[in-house]
């Protein structure tokens, strides 16, 4: 007897698996790929498949695409794992692929994650792709250039899947809402806000985004027929833990404050005041080193670039020789620090530039700057454009290095501080040639 569901059904898989797409129409996402007209698209259509390996991310449809070739295909599937698999495996499949081919029927063999698959194995395929014995469609997370085997790659199409957008993730969770093989037919109260914020969680895999969305409904609140998710459940499920070395310590954590407020006030007899209260308490002279050098570039950063010259070398004091000697060279890195130049403009810029990275999640890298040691990789324009400054008499070039969304985007903002406002007079001349030399080749 099937056990039965929350949901009152019969299914027990996880909801990313009973939703699975069984036919092109319901792929989401890939329109690069499978649009009407694509290569791809009339290939399956067509039933017209020849040796190929899906290379992209987890959770952007590499298996599902296999599954839907298999129910679209008139030659024989196979379904095989490089996990789980060897060679006696692989020649027990080449052998029924064989047979079916004397008896003129084609056979698809699908490996996932074939580059788990060592050479040898590999090489068990060669020969039976090469008289057309099988057609083979591998899937890889892995770039395949290095990790499927030249000679078997050259004989396969490489198709490059995307990471999904939070446009497709949220399509694809709307849908199952309302498909009868997810939660179809239940009340499931859910803002759109709140499946915004778990297809940017899901970070363009929707295996994740699915399994998220299940964790949700699974802890909503249960009125009679209707499971309402809260924004307090949401945040639950998708919040990250961070770990306190010592969660019962709060004075631990008053005095490393104290004593970086200190020193970014440029208080040097504060700050030391504040070093041997928690060196005297037993404090781990590491951990204040650890900070220290946080610290330097933190709030000192550019403005003096020795600052974390020596917080690394107090760091590297306190561990040849330890407490109580290593005490001096901490007040040396403190005060060192407290005197020194403020400005926390790497701080701000890695700050600016994390929100940006965090929201635009599935940006790729610009093609131009992508190296490309393999021929596929050449095939694919990876490179193509790119300016070698150094072949620049100036040294500089008008190449753009940001993804085209973030074109423009400033994240580091110099201060005139100590020797940052050199650093800054250096950044405006480079801007300004940029600017000059815009749109040049």
């Amino acid at each position: 007897m099937e056990q039965q569901t929350l949901f009152g059904g019969a299914d027990s898989r996880p909801l990313a698996a009973r939703l699975r797409p069984q036919t092109l129409d319901e792929f989401v996402g890939q329109t690069h790929l499978l649009s009407q007209g694509k290569v791809l698209r009339r290939l399956i259509e067509n039933d017209r498949i020849s040796s190929m390996i899906f290379w992209g991310p987890p959770g952007v449809g590499k298996t599902t695409l296999a599954r839907i070739i298999a129910n679209q295909t008139k030659a024989s599937f196979i379904d095989f794992s490089a996990v789980t698999s060897g060679i006696k495996e692989i020649r027990q499949v080449m052998q029924q692929a064989e047979d079916n081919r004397r008896f003129g029927e084609r056979t698809i063999v699908f490996v996932d994650e074939i580059h788990r698959f060592n050479k040898a194995q590999q090489d068990a395929f060669l020969p039976f792709v090469e008289k057309g014995s099988i057609i083979l469609i591998g899937a890889t997370t892995e770039n395949p250039s290095f990790e499927v085997n030249s000679a078997l790659l050259s004989r396969c199409k490489v198709f490059v899947l995307q990471a999904l957008t939070t446009g497709d993730l949220t399509v694809l969770l709307s849908r199952a809402l309302t498909n009868p093989r997810g939660f179809g037919g239940q009340s499931i109260v859910i803002s759109s806000e709140m499946l915004e914020a778990i297809a940017g969680f899901a970070n363009g895999d929707a295996r994740s985004a699915l399994s998220t969305l299940e964790m949700v409904v699974l802890n909503g609140d249960t009125d009679g027929d209707t499971v309402t998710v809260s924004p307090e459940t949401l945040a639950q499920c998708i919040s990250k833990k961070s770990l306190l070395y010592d969660k019962s310590g709060e004075e631990h954590y008053n005095l490393i404050s104290a004593l970086h407020k200190s020193m970014r006030n440029s208080d040097p007899d504060a700050a030391v005041y504040w070093l041997a209260r928690m060196l005297e308490a037993g404090e781990d002279p590491l951990y204040i080193a650890r900070r220290v050098i946080r610290f330097a570039s933190e709030d000192v950063g550019m403005a003096d670039s020795r600052a974390l010259e020596v917080a690394v070398a107090a760091y590297q004091a306190c561990h040849f020789i330890g407490m109580p000697e290593c005490s001096v060279h901490l007040t040396h890195a403190v005060v060192y620090l407290s005197l020194a130049p403020k400005s926390n403009a790497l701080y701000l810029a890695y700050e600016r530039a994390k929100k940006d990275a965090l929201t635009h999640l599935s940006e790729p890298v610009p093609l131009v700057i992508r190296n490309a040691p393999t021929r596929l990789m050449k095939e694919l324009e990876y490179g193509k454009g790119y300016q070698y400054a150094h072949d620049t008499a100036d040294k500089l070039t008008n190449m753009q290095c940001l993804p085209d969304s973030l074109a423009g985007q400033t994240y580091y903002r110099p201060t005139e501080q100590g020797l940052e406002a050199k650093y800054k007079a250096r950044l405006e001349q480079i801007k300004a040639w940029k600017q000059q030399h815009k749109n040049r080749e």
